[in-house]
């Protein structure tokens, strides 16, 4: 992945853009996907279940890399919590191996519905440790957060380019 240090670069992504508040908007997209998924497992057609879990497994991919690349590198220099951002590492890892797996899998297989509901419960329990704790310690650090932002969403629109996948639509 590229590494964002250009100026230029930071000063065109959203100057009030909070780092909590795009990796929550991240979560929750995440979840409301997941959702669907669950609530069209018996009606969808292969293809749909195909699309879901692509759209579901690139988003959370791009998700952990941004948040690997920049979001826990500032923490770990802000906050004493070794503990809870190596956790963090493992159940990142742990998805990625979950998506590796799926992305194996055609939909028609009675494994991919199964793996998929792992993994939506598996970073729904990922989501609320960050949100209730990580995310916590990180807003009462020395963390300039919208700065974080900004480079956050940078490294975003940068691996969305680098993938060949079309920029975001933040709603």
């Amino acid at each position: 992945m590229t590494t964002i240090t250009s100026t230029t670069e930071l000063s065109n992504a959203n100057p009030s853009q909070d780092a909590i508040l795009l990796l929550t908007r991240d979560h929750k997209k995440a979840q409301a996907l997941f959702k669907k998924i669950e609530d069209l497992k018996e009606s969808a057609s292969s293809a749909e279940k195909f699309e879901l879990a692509k759209q579901v497994c690139g988003d959370l991919l791009i998700h952990m890399m941004i948040e690997e690349s920049v979001f826990y590198p500032a923490l770990r220099k802000a906050i004493d919590e070794e503990d809870l951002l190596n956790e963090a590492q493992v159940e990142h890892d742990g998805a990625k191996d979950l998506i590796e797996q799926i992305g194996r899998l055609e939909p028609s297989d009675p494994m991919f519905d199964a793996k998929l509901k792992v993994l939506g419960e598996q970073i729904e329990h990922h989501v609320k440790e960050e949100e209730n704790e990580m995310f916590k310690e990180a807003r009462n650090s020395d963390l300039d957060l919208n700065a974080l932002g900004q480079r956050l969403v940078a490294a975003k629109k940068d691996l969305r380019r680098e993938l060949g996948l079309p920029p975001e639509e933040i709603s």
